[in-house]
């Protein structure tokens, strides 16, 4: 199976395409950013973020694409209703691609990796470079972000397969 992970933004999105099977093993297909053009208005960033996405999606054809979800702080509004924009055209895109969408809260996705849902920045690109064999700490934070939110699927994904 191919899950994309994807970490939502307005000006920069991570994204990352790992390939996993029933032996375990995980590849890393593809991992980048989207960035979006912020001097252009909303309406041509989110256009530009669709595009980005609908041709990455259509270069690999996950069969999950695993995100984020909205995280709202009290002393940032704006912050979430900004990423929302951003993860409502993730989600909108991955279903015109008939790519079923599995979301995870920031907490799920920490103890997935590490254990607790209070790990720090560095301690989940360690865990991230430890599960999938990388040869150094993966960057930028947005890359490293979408590799965890991917391998958290993937490792909810084996634990299910495993009870049932």
């Amino acid at each position: 199976m191919k899950v994309i992970g994807v970490d939502p933004g307005l000006r920069t999105s991570g994204y990352a395409v790992i390939h996993f099977s029933d032996r375990q093993e995980h590849k890393v297909l593809d991992a980048g950013v989207i960035k979006a053009d912020t001097n252009r208005p909303l309406s041509i960033r989110l256009n530009q973020i669709h595009d980005d996405i609908d041709e990455i999606l259509k270069e690999h054809q996950p069969d999950i694409m695993a995100i984020e979800e909205l995280y709202a702080h009290y002393n940032h509004p704006r912050t979430a209703i900004l990423m929302g924009h951003a993860r409502g055209v993730f989600l909108l895109t991955a279903n015109q691609n008939k790519i079923h969408v599995d979301d995870y809260s920031a907490t799920r996705i920490k103890k997935s990796l590490v254990g607790h849902g209070r790990a720090s920045k560095e301690q989940m690109q360690y865990a991230v470079m430890q599960q999938l064999n990388l040869s150094s700490l993966p960057t930028p934070a947005d890359v490293a972000d979408a590799l965890a939110i991917a391998m958290c699927c993937i490792n909810e994904h084996q634990r299910e397969n495993l009870t049932l």
